[in-house]
C-alpha cells in the first residue's frame, strides 16, 4: 500500500463536524461497533442493489459525507458501471460508465489508498475534456474517493459529496473507512461469487435437460409416427369420399384426437427444455414413471435392454414440480441403459410407500440395472460436481453434473437419493420423496 504524502492536510484542516474525539479509547469503541454493525448490514444482502445502498449508507454516515455512488467492474466490458441503489443519490451528471484508464480510476488502483478533496482536485483536473464519460465525471461534486479492493485488485470504488467545501477527514475515522471499506469489498466478491454459482446452476440444469431431449426426441418420433400416419390416410381418402357421411365423421374424430396428442406432446417437451423456477403441483408418481419409461422405450429395445416396471398400487400423491422430477428420472434410466450398454441387461424401475419414523408417508422410487456397477472407492463422489467415470468412453462420455444436479432436485424437494452398487453386478438408485396424503 502506498503511503500518503499529503498527510499534513488531514490534520490542519479539521472541520467542527470531524473533529476527533477527546478520549482515543471511545472513538476506538466507537469505530469498532460502527465496524461490527456495518459487516452484519451488508452480510446477507438479496440483490446487487440493495447491498450497494447499505455500502454507501455505511460509508457517508461513518464519514458524514451527505450522498455517494458506487462503481462495480464490469470485467466483460472493462469498465466501471454505476451501480443503481433503490433511493438513488443524485449527484450532478454522474456517468453510467466510467472507463478503466480514468485518471481516478488508475490512481485509485496504484495508490490502493482513500483519496480526499485536495488528491482529488488534482487527478480530476488532468482528464482529457474530449471524453464524454471522463469530462461528465470531472464536474461532479467529489469531495472523498474510496477504493474496495480484493487480493489487491480494484473491484469497485465509492465517491462520496460532502454539503461543506472543504472537508478533511481525520486519521481515526480514515482508518476506519479502510476497514469499512475492506468489508465492503470482501462482501461484494462474496455476493458476486454467489451469484456466478447460482448461474452456474441454472446453466447446468438447461444443459443437462438438452442433453435428455436427445433420447425424447427419439420417443418423440415413434409416438408421433402413428397419428400422422392417419392424418395421410384421411387426407388422401377425403376427396374419393367427400360425400360418405360416416367416414368423414369417424376420421374427422380420430384425426382431432392425433392433433390434439400431438400437441399435448410438444407442450411436454418445450416445457422440459424450458428452465424455469420449481413449481409444486399436486402429482402421481407413477404417472411421472411411465411417462419417462415410455420415452426411453425405444432406445431401450434397440439396444436389447429389457425393461420391468412394478409400480405400486395406490400410491400416495405428491407435491412435486413434474419437469424437475422427470429430469432427475431420465437422467438416472439413461445412465442405467449406458451402465448396461450393449450387452442385453435389465432395467428394473419400482415405486413403494416408505413409512419413516414417526409414521410419516413418504414415496420411493428404485432404479436397478444390470451394469458394471460402481467402484467402492468412487461411490462416495458418485454426487460431487464433475466428477464422471464414463470418461472412457467417447461414446457415453459425461459431463459429471447430471448426478450433481438430480441430488439437488431431490433436496429441494425435501426428499433424499441414495445409492447401492456392486462391482459387475450392477447399481441402484433409490430416490425417497414426502409425500401428502389423499
Amino acid at each position: 500500500r502506498t503511503t500518503r504524502t499529503d498527510t499534513t492536510s488531514r490534520t490542519t484542516l479539521m472541520t467542527d463536524h470531524a473533529a476527533p474525539q477527546s478520549n482515543p479509547d471511545q472513538a476506538g469503541t466507537a469505530s469498532l461497533q460502527r465496524l461490527t454493525k456495518f459487516a452484519r448490514d451488508i452480510g446477507h444482502p438479496t440483490s446487487l442493489s440493495i447491498i450497494a445502498e447499505r455500502i454507501l449508507s455505511g460509508l457517508s454516515d461513518a464519514s458524514r459525507h451527505a450522498q455517494g455512488l458506487l462503481y462495480l467492474l464490469d470485467h466483460e466490458r472493462e469498465c466501471f458501471r454505476l451501480v443503481s441503489v433503490p433511493t438513488p443519490t443524485p449527484l450532478i451528471a454522474a456517468p453510467p460508465v466510467v472507463p478503466l484508464k480514468h485518471p481516478l480510476v488508475q490512481q485509485l488502483a496504484d495508490r490502493q489508498d482513500i483519496l480526499d478533496s485536495s488528491v482529488l482536485a488534482d487527478s480530476l483536473c488532468t482528464t482529457l475534456l474530449d471524453n464524454t464519460a471522463n469530462a461528465q465525471f470531472a464536474t461532479l461534486p467529489i469531495n472523498l474517493a474510496i477504493p474496495l479492493l480484493n487480493r489487491g485488485r480494484l473491484i469497485a470504488f465509492v465517491v462520496l459529496q460532502s454539503q461543506m467545501e472543504s472537508t478533511v477527514i481525520p486519521s481515526y475515522t480514515l482508518e476506519l473507512l479502510s476497514a469499512m471499506a475492506q468489508s465492503a469489498a470482501n462482501a461484494l466478491d462474496s455476493f458476486l461469487l454467489y451469484e456466478d454459482l447460482r448461474q452456474s446452476q441454472v446453466l447446468m440444469r438447461r444443459t443437462d435437460r438438452l442433453r435428455s431431449l436427445e433420447t425424447i426426441a427419439g420417443g418423440f418420433a415413434h409416438e408421433i409416427r402413428n397419428p400422422l400416419t392417419s392424418i395421410k390416410t384421411f387426407i388422401q381418402l377425403a376427396p374419393e369420399r367427400k360425400d360418405d357421411s360416416q367416414f368423414i365423421g369417424e376420421f374427422s374424430r380420430i384425426v382431432l384426437e392425433d392433433v390434439n396428442r400431438i400437441e399435448r406432446l410438444i407442450q411436454e417437451i418445450l416445457d422440459y427444455a424450458r428452465y424455469m423456477e420449481p413449481r409444486l403441483t399436486d402429482e402421481d408418481l407413477n404417472e411421472i414413471v411411465s411417462s419417462c419409461l415410455y420415452f426411453i422405450q425405444v432406445k431401450a429395445d434397440s439396444r436389447g435392454i429389457k425393461i420391468e416396471k412394478d409400480l405400486a398400487p395406490e400410491l400416495p400423491r405428491g407435491m412435486l414440480d413434474r419437469q424437475q422430477i422427470k429430469q432427475v428420472l431420465l437422467n438416472l434410466l439413461l445412465n442405467a441403459m449406458d451402465a448396461i450398454g450393449d450387452k442385453n441387461g435389465t432395467l428394473r424401475v419400482r415405486t413403494t410407500r416408505l413409512k419413516k419414523t414417526g409414521g410419516e408417508v413418504w414415496i420411493q422410487i428404485q432404479i436397478e440395472d444390470t451394469g458394471h456397477g460402481i467402484s467402492p472407492e468412487n461411490l462416495a463422489y458418485i454426487f460431487d460436481p464433475f466428477f464422471t467415470t464414463k470418461y472412457a468412453s467417447t461414446i457415453n462420455e459425461g459431463t459429471g453434473l447430471g448426478l450433481t444436479i438430480a441430488h439437488q432436485i431431490v433436496r429441494e424437494h425435501r426428499g433424499e437419493i441414495q445409492v447401492q452398487s456392486t462391482e459387475g453386478i450392477g447399481t441402484t438408485f433409490l430416490i425417497n420423496l414426502p409425500s401428502h396424503r389423499d
